[in-house]
């Protein structure tokens, strides 16, 4: 656990800039969702005190580190292996919907609520994974700040009440295909060897570790159902 000491307004922060006490990390995926995390470090108190840190730098006291790192976290290498050995199907969206009509699936649209209620396939059930940031601490303030330099005033963070939400509708052994905007992929290409993390592999991930058995996720996305004209209701 450290404490975020001082801000330098004159440097040029960058992405994992190692020579700042705030060092901003982006991971985005396909939902264009961007993770953003502020992470502080140790400095030596000669460092701390030096006279240029003092005579131009904005302090700032006592803003508290993150919490240990959640399941949701994990790095993809990690996540993308423990789908693969559970056998986590990737299902196309036209599957999707005839998974869902004829053999009881049910579709968990992971995205945020708004989003939800504009559009989503009928008889989806929503329990978003990630939220807006709601509480105002020292780290949440930090959080806002890292989310704000790069452009993004709605920061989003981890939902704590994602698996109790699902657990109050959804027992263990329901078919599940969890669904995001892009939903991202487990296959591999040149480009993206380990394929690409998304919100639903994301929320599978957790399903899974949670004890979940019977967990699909949805290749394309909810972007690719609503492209091929599929059925989609709106809520109030």
């Amino acid at each position: 656990m450290a404490a975020l000491t001082s801000i330098s307004p004159h440097s040029s922060p960058s992405l994992y800039q190692s020579s700042s006490p705030l060092v901003f990390a982006s991971k985005t995926n396909q939902d264009s969702l961007s993770f953003l995390t502020v992470k502080s470090f140790r400095s030596s108190k000669r460092s701390l005190l030096s006279s240029q840190a003092v005579s131009r730098g904005l302090k700032i006291q006592c803003a508290a580190t993150k919490t240990a790192k959640s399941p949701a976290e994990e790095e993809w290498k990690i996540k993308r292996e423990l789908l693969l050995q559970k056998r986590v199907r990737s299902v196309d969206v036209k599957e999707a919907l005839r998974l869902q009509q004829e053999n009881n699936f049910v579709i968990l649209d992971v995205r945020p609520e708004a989003e939800f209620k504009e559009a989503h396939p009928p008889g989806a059930i929503n329990v978003q994974i990630y939220r807006l940031i709601k509480e105002w601490t020292a780290w949440d303030i930090a959080r806002r700040a890292a989310f704000a330099f790069f452009g993004i005033f709605a920061g989003t963070e981890e939902n704590p009440d994602f698996m109790q939400s699902v657990e109050s509708k959804l027992d263990k052994d329901a078919k599940i295909i969890v669904a995001c905007s892009s939903g991202g992929t487990m296959k591999p290409s040149q480009n993206l060897p380990e394929g690409q993390q998304s919100r639903s592999l994301i929320a599978a991930y957790v399903l899974v570790l949670n004890g979940y058995k019977n967990v699909f996720h949805l290749e394309g996305g909810l972007y690719k159902w609503f492209k091929e004209g599929l059925p989609a209701d709106a809520s109030e």
